[in-house]
């Protein structure tokens, strides 16, 4: 066997967040590893990549081909990672170098493995979906989309074949046709050179399709491990029932949503230079509505979020928030309409408490909220008071994307842009605050810009959708009508790709 671990035991803090796990994975074989946010599957991952955070110690028994890592020195562990163990972290932008190319970084990883050559880190970008004559090697991390960023990660990975990959989430920013190419890539590279492979995800409809075997994880302990297929279909304990029947969550059928406009983009354009990202695009979401935006990685999607907020600098086009120009928006207009962004840990300061991040849309405000605001709209979100004394990174992926979207509601904005907001949180947390959307939007009439890659999210949650492909919007209507009679080719694609897409 590739991996085997023997009763890891992770302790920190005076507790244990993972206690007595016992797996192991064959060469050409894929472990899917799931559970919530907080569950201990990307502690059990760090105790195998010896990434442990200060404070934290494993024991137990963790062998690679026969071979112990309990005892490797730190310079051991160094040479192992990248050559024989392969790393996708969760949030890519903060795994890359903004400093340095994306080729420079596959070349990096390549050159301390004693491989080198620019022929060999186009091939790696290739392999990963990114062929260089669309995505040069010559670009920095900033310039691409989260789903590109995610793919030179997994060039990264790949790069030195090794023969054992760690995956913690490695699908989370990508559409469901790169995601698609990608997940066959990765079976490919397991089924013909002998790959192993620990795939972690929130994404129930992943792993029967790309997994052999399936662990859930739950408070730190396996409750349930076998056959990928035997699991999903008939899963036996009652957690992962509870996960099972969370996946397939929808939200009741919309009521009437009024007629009149929170926002208005009319003949929205942005370029790069002489590259045009975005392309004549006019759209409206009514008041207390929800559209969402669909299209793959690189479209525009998030860039188009940006020139709605002002936030691009070669944009034209006129944004209109209740009727009124949003050009020079006022400090009310400004928390009239909130995003929550793709990668949570990216918009934080990670030198602020949760606290001093709640109160950021209020930093030129002479009155802030109090303590029992602050307190409510984290509980709204399911996270409890001391949450509010501590740093980001005391917190898991998807617990950061709670924070995000609590200060968001604190600012009590008329619109919410939801840039891949829940494509990070397990499917009860997502299903959870998917709910508390909903009911925020009866409630409040809050209206909703949902940018997703899952149309899985769509029926019953999202009124209109706008399908975009380069730049542009290439097909719109009523979710239903959409979804049920596609007229694109690249809608048809996009259901075609989707894993386990009920559709209305």
């Amino acid at each position: 066997m590739t991996l085997s671990l023997e009763h890891v035991r992770v302790e920190g803090h005076g507790e244990a967040v993972v206690s007595g796990v016992s797996l192991c994975v064959d060469p050409g074989q894929v472990l899917g590893l799931v559970g919530e946010s907080g569950s201990g599957k990307s502690m059990l991952l760090s105790a195998i990549k010896g990434l442990l955070p200060k404070g934290f110690t494993a024991s137990g028994d963790i062998t690679l081909e026969g071979a112990s890592l309990n005892t490797l020195s730190e310079a051991e562990y160094t040479a192992l990672r990248g050559g024989h163990v392969g790393l996708i972290f969760q949030e890519p932008m903060t795994a890359l170098n903004p400093l340095m190319t994306i080729g420079a970084q596959v070349g990096e990883a390549l050159k301390i493995h004693g491989q080198d050559g620019l022929g060999r880190v186009e091939a790696a970008l290739s392999d990963a979906g990114l062929s260089p004559q669309t995505v040069p090697p010559s670009r920095y991390p900033h310039e691409l989309s989260g789903g590109q960023r995610q793919r030179v990660a997994t060039a990264i990975a790949l790069a030195c074949q090794p023969k054992l990959l760690l995956a913690d989430e490695p699908t989370t920013a990508l559409d469901v046709i790169t995601q698609k190419s990608l997940l066959e890539m990765l079976k490919a590279r397991c089924a013909e050179d002998g790959l192993a492979m620990i795939f972690v995800t929130h994404d129930l409809a992943l792993v029967e399709d790309i997994a052999d075997t399936i662990a859930v994880m739950k408070a730190g302990e396996i409750v349930e491990h076998g056959p990928a297929r035997e699991v999903c279909a008939s899963p036996q304990h009652p957690y992962t029932r509870a996960l099972w029947s969370a996946a397939h969550w929808h939200a009741s059928p919309a009521s009437q949503v009024a007629s009149s406009p929170v926002l208005e983009v009319v003949d929205m354009r942005v370029r790069y230079g002489q590259v045009s990202a975005i392309e004549d695009i006019s759209f409206a979401v009514p008041e207390g509505s929800c559209t969402a935006l669909i299209g793959p990685s690189g479209c525009g999607k998030s860039t188009l979020a940006r020139a709605v907020m002002g936030l691009e600098r070669d944009q034209s086009g006129r944004v209109l928030m209740s009727g009124e120009a949003f050009t020079q928006p006022t400090p009310k207009q400004r928390r009239a309409v909130q995003i929550v962004f793709q990668d949570p840990f990216s918009s934080f300061d990670p030198r602020r408490r949760v606290r001093e991040i709640l109160l950021e849309p209020f930093w030129a405000e002479k009155q802030k909220p109090e303590r029992p605001d602050l307190v409510k709209v984290l509980k709204a979100v399911g996270l409890e008071e001391d949450a509010l004394e501590r740093f980001p990174h005391a917190f898991s992926g998807g617990q950061r994307q709670r924070i995000a979207i609590a200060r968001a509601l604190l600012a009590q904005p008329k619109l919410i842009i939801l840039d891949e907001a829940v494509s990070g949180l397990d499917a009860s947390v997502r299903a959870e605050i998917l709910a508390l959307l909903v009911s925020l939007r009866q409630e409040q009439g809050l209206a909703y810009l949902f940018i997703t890659h899952d149309l899985g999210l769509l029926s019953g949650f999202a009124d209109q959708v706008l399908i975009m492909e380069s730049g542009r919007i290439v097909e719109r209507g009523e979710t239903k009508s959409v979804l049920a009679a596609p007229q694109s080719r690249y809608t048809q694609a996009l259901i075609e790709a989707s894993p386990h897409l009920e559709q209305a």
